[in-house]
C-alpha cells in the first residue's frame, strides 16, 4: 500500500499534507469549469512538467496510469457522440489532469502525514461516536489504494499479452476483480491485528475476591 509514495526532498514532498491536499481541492475547483482544450493542455503539460522533475521515476509514475487510456477513450466517444469534439477532448484532459494532481500529492506524502492532515476536519465528528482516525485511515487507504489497483490491473494485462495474442477478455477483469477483494481482506487482516477493526471495549472490572469459609 505504501508503494504509492516515492521519497524525495522535492519542494512538494517539503510541503505539509494539509497544504497539499487543500490546494488539490482548491486548484480542482478551477479547473472543473475550464472548458478550453488549450487551456487544460498547458494545465496538463505544467503538471506533467512537475513529474518530470523527478526524473526517471516521475516518468514511469505517470507510465503506470497508461490503464486509464481505455476509459478515456469510451469517455471521449461517449461525449463526441453526445455533445462535440470540443466538449470531449476537455473532458478527457480535464480527467487526467486531475487524476495526475491528486497522484502528486499521494507520491510526495507518507500515509501517516496523510491521515494525520485529513484527521484534523474530522475531529468534530467525535461528538457523534465517529472516531477521527480510523475514519482518516479510511480515507487515506482509498487514496493509497488507486495506483495499487492500477499497478495490479497492468501487470495482468502484461502477464495476458505475453501468452496469448488475444486482447485480454472477461476473464482478466474477474481474475482482477478477485485480486482486488484479496488485497482487501489482507489489509483488513492486518488492521484488525492492530486494533483498529475492534470498537474500544471497556475494561472489565477486576474480579472480586473468594469469600473464605465460615
Amino acid at each position: 500500500m505504501i508503494a504509492g509514495y516515492l521519497s524525495g526532498t522535492s519542494l512538494l514532498h517539503r510541503l505539509p499534507a494539509g497544504v497539499k491536499l487543500i490546494a488539490l481541492g482548491v486548484l480542482s475547483l478551477f479547473i472543473l469549469p475550464i472548458g478550453d482544450p488549450l487551456v487544460l493542455a498547458f494545465v496538463l503539460a505544467a503538471v506533467l512538467l512537475v513529474y518530470a522533475g523527478f526524473g526517471r521515476r516521475g516518468v514511469l509514475r505517470v507510465l503506470a496510469w497508461r490503464s486509464m487510456v481505455p476509459l478515456l477513450v469510451v469517455i471521449f466517444v461517449l461525449q463526441v457522440w453526445a455533445a462535440s469534439l470540443s466538449m470531449a477532448v476537455a473532458s478527457v484532459l480535464r480527467i487526467a489532469v486531475m487524476v495526475l494532481m491528486a497522484d502528486l500529492v499521494t507520491l510526495s506524502t507518507r500515509l501517516q502525514d496523510m491521515m494525520d492532515a485529513i484527521a484534523v476536519p474530522l475531529k468534530p465528528l467525535a461528538r457523534f461516536g465517529l472516531d477521527p482516525e480510523r475514519l482518516s485511515l479510511a480515507v487515506a487507504l482509498v487514496l493509497r489504494f488507486v495506483p495499487v489497483l492500477l499497478e495490479s490491473w497492468r501487470g495482468r494485462e502484461e502477464a495476458w499479452r505475453a501468452r496469448s495474442p488475444r486482447r485480454p477478455g472477461l476473464v482478466l477483469i474477474g481474475a482482477f476483480f478477485s485480486g482486488a477483494l484479496s488485497t482487501a481482506d489482507q489489509v483488513a487482516e492486518a488492521l484488525d491485528a492492530r486494533g483498529f477493526g475492534m470498537p474500544d471495549q471497556p475494561v472489565p472490572p477486576p474480579a472480586a475476591p473468594p469469600r473464605p469459609n465460615p
